[in-house]
């Protein structure tokens, strides 16, 4: 069964609900019983059923899980690598970035010292 879902539109707990049923059917087209890979992803049995239903787990239980199935090349695609940019590379030099930079406030209108005072 395909669960179809715009990922950039769709509200957490839909994101969740469809990763639950992917990993369920995932579990089901190898033939593993639930209490088997619960146990083999060292969770309770019942945190397994409630990511199951589309219940939020932890993330830790979510990683597990996904090890116990043999899925973690796919962890790399959740993010992007944030060290492939060219552009950044070229700006900074080579160099890392260390921090975000600070927001910017828009600067105030100018206006000509005389039309201050006229205002005042």
């Amino acid at each position: 069964m395909t669960h179809k879902i715009d990922f950039s539109t769709a509200s957490s707990s839909a994101i969740i609900a469809t990763l639950g049923k992917r990993l369920d059917e995932i579990r089901l087209s190898r033939n593993i019983a639930q209490a088997d890979l619960a146990e083999e992803a060292g969770i309770s049995r019942s945190t397994l059923t409630r990511l199951s239903d589309g219940k939020p787990v932890s993330l830790d239980s979510f990683v597990r899980i996904m090890q116990a199935l043999r899925l973690t090349d796919h962890l790399a695609a959740l993010l992007p690598d944030p060290a492939v940019r060219p552009v950044d590379r070229v700006r900074f030099d080579g160099a890392k970035r260390q921090r975000a930079s600070s927001r910017r406030t828009e600067p105030a209108e100018w206006r000509w010292a005389e039309e201050a005072r006229d205002e005042e």
